[in-house]
């Protein structure tokens, strides 16, 4: 099963110095029935960019909990053996992962461009009242939405983190 893990930079250098992420338990998000169900889509490359976007969110609330880092959403894709994701029934899409994942796992590691700081950063500043329903810090939060994560293969993480 693909997952997506929700990261920071801090936290992609620990992943990468550590040759893991962890430790466990993590939350990540994947293709689940309630994803399934939510988004009302046959199309397992729709629903995958569903869950990618998921846990880009799930990001960017780690970058509001952490002042100290870049302003750039983090999320490494993984493949984990079905049985080790299980179904949060509280959160659609997500998943728990009871131990830590080898970075050798990683398909892929998506992040911000360096161009989406601004936005990114005017989004975290505003999540909290966004959530409590502030139209304007709404729209803050969607203006890091708008910025797609780019691609990056797993031997560019150095180059990322430098």
């Amino acid at each position: 099963m693909r997952v997506y893990v929700p990261l920071t930079l801090p936290g992609l250098a620990q992943a990468h110095k550590a040759g893991e992420l962890g430790p466990g338990p993590l939350t990540a998000y994947a293709v689940t029935p309630a994803l399934r169900e939510w988004y009302a889509s046959d199309d397992i490359e729709e629903l995958e960019y569903a869950a990618l976007g998921l846990a880009a969110a799930a990001s960017l609330r780690l970058l509001a909990a952490d002042p100290g880092a870049p302003r750039r959403r983090i999320v490494v894709a993984v493949d984990v053996a079905d049985k080790d994701a299980v179904a949060d029934p509280d959160a659609i899409g997500a998943v728990r992962i009871a131990g830590a994942v080898p970075l050798s796992k990683a398909a892929a590691v998506h992040a911000d461009a360096g161009d989406a700081e601004a936005d990114v950063r005017a989004a975290a500043d505003a999540l909290e009242a966004a959530e409590r329903g502030d139209d304007d810090a709404r729209s803050a939060v969607d203006g890091a939405e708008d910025h797609e994560l780019l691609w990056f293969g797993v031997q560019e993480v150095p180059a990322l983190l430098g």
